[in-house]
C-alpha cells in the first residue's frame, strides 16, 4: 500500500512539474521572446499541424511545426500570416500569439496538484 501511494504522489509531482514548466516557458517566451509574422505553410504528409515559417532577428529563416494544431478558431490555413513569439536563443521554441493553450498547463498543474494530495494522503494513512 505504501509503494502504491508514494508512486501515485510521485506521478502528480511529475504532473505538477510539467503543468508548471509549459506555462514558466510559455511566459518566458512572450516575455523575453521576439515577436514576428510567420507565414503558415501547408502540414507534412500525416501531420496535423502545419508548419510556421519566419525569419529570425538576425536573418536566418526558420520553420517549424505549429506548437498548436488548427481549430475552428485559427484554422491556420496555409498561405495567412500569424504573429508568434519566439526565444531568440532557440527560434524552435515558439509561441502563437492569441493561442497559447493555457489551459492545457493549468490542467496539468490542478490534477496533478490534487494527485499529490491524495498520494500524500495514502502515504499517511498507510503509514
Amino acid at each position: 500500500m505504501v509503494v502504491l501511494a508514494v508512486v501515485t504522489a510521485l506521478g502528480g509531482l511529475v504532473a505538477l512539474l510539467a503543468g508548471a514548466y509549459g506555462l514558466w516557458r510559455t511566459r518566458h517566451t512572450i516575455a523575453s521572446g521576439e515577436v514576428t509574422q510567420a507565414l503558415v505553410k501547408a502540414a507534412q504528409p500525416g501531420a496535423e499541424r502545419p508548419l510556421l515559417q519566419f525569419e529570425t532577428g538576425d536573418g536566418r529563416v526558420v520553420e517549424v511545426v505549429s506548437p498548436v494544431p488548427r481549430s475552428r478558431k485559427r484554422p491556420l490555413v496555409a498561405g495567412d500570416r500569424v504573429r508568434i513569439a519566439y526565444d531568440s536563443d532557440d527560434p524552435r521554441e515558439t509561441v502563437l500569439l492569441g493561442h497559447e493553450r493555457k489551459g492545457i498547463d493549468r490542467g496539468f498543474v490542478a490534477a496533478g496538484s490534487a494527485i499529490l494530495v491524495l498520494g500524500l494522503v495514502l502515504v499517511a494513512v498507510a503509514l
